[in-house]
């Protein structure tokens, strides 16, 4: 991912963007606090250069590495970050899910409520980096991944009650990876311009 980055930035490679999932971990952004990985024994530990603080990574999450190049794009990052929240929201908006953001909360969430109890739990994770005005690292959209795995951590820092994770399929939707997929790719066109496939990397 960096090298692919280095290689935009130089004008060697175009812009890509990698659809992946990962095996259980957690990664540490640059605001990490130490106090927040609450097992260090559960899933490997990886500290990565994005922003942000501990997330999980694993199966049934879709992990989007964006390797953009924002000096074709306005080299604007407040732009850039609402570009991926918006992006997050419209993949969301074809499941009929409404995901929103909120000011200090990064990332995309849903209202939930209940008899009696109302609370917001986090669907999307966001984490980026620039270099050279090249965007790496991405976003994470819980599609069904196993919620318990992140208890290990206090995900993004935040540890109030009312605040939890979610999942698309947690949410009563009965949604692919590849259901996922085309929905992402959808949105991206919308917000960032026309794709074309490309292999994976070796």
């Amino acid at each position: 991912m960096e090298a692919r980055a280095a290689a935009i930035a130089a004008g060697e490679a175009g812009e890509l963007v990698w659809l992946l999932e990962h095996p259980p971990l957690y990664t540490a952004g640059v605001s990490a606090k130490d106090g927040d990985l609450l097992d260090a024994t559960r899933f490997p530990v990886f500290r990565s250069g994005r922003g942000g603080q501990f997330t999980y990574h694993g199966p049934g999450q879709r992990v989007a590495y964006i390797m953009l190049d924002l000096r074709e794009r306005g080299r604007d990052v407040t732009k850039f970050v609402a570009d991926l929240e918006h992006w997050i929201i419209g993949a969301l908006d074809d499941f009929n899910v409404r995901g929103e953001v909120r000011e200090g909360r990064v990332g995309v969430w849903v209202e939930r409520k209940g008899p009696g109890w109302a609370r917001e739990d986090k669907i999307a994770a966001i984490g980026v980096r620039l270099r050279k005005w090249v965007s790496f690292h991405g976003i994470a959209l819980n599609v069904e991944p196993d919620l318990e795995h992140f208890s290990g951590i206090t995900p993004c820092g935040i540890s109030a009650p009312q605040f939890g994770v979610t999942s698309l399929v947690d949410l009563g939707l009965p949604v692919t990876m590849a259901d996922a997929d085309a929905a992402l790719r959808a949105s991206f066109e919308r917000v960032f311009g026309a794709t074309r496939a490309a292999a994976p990397p070796l």
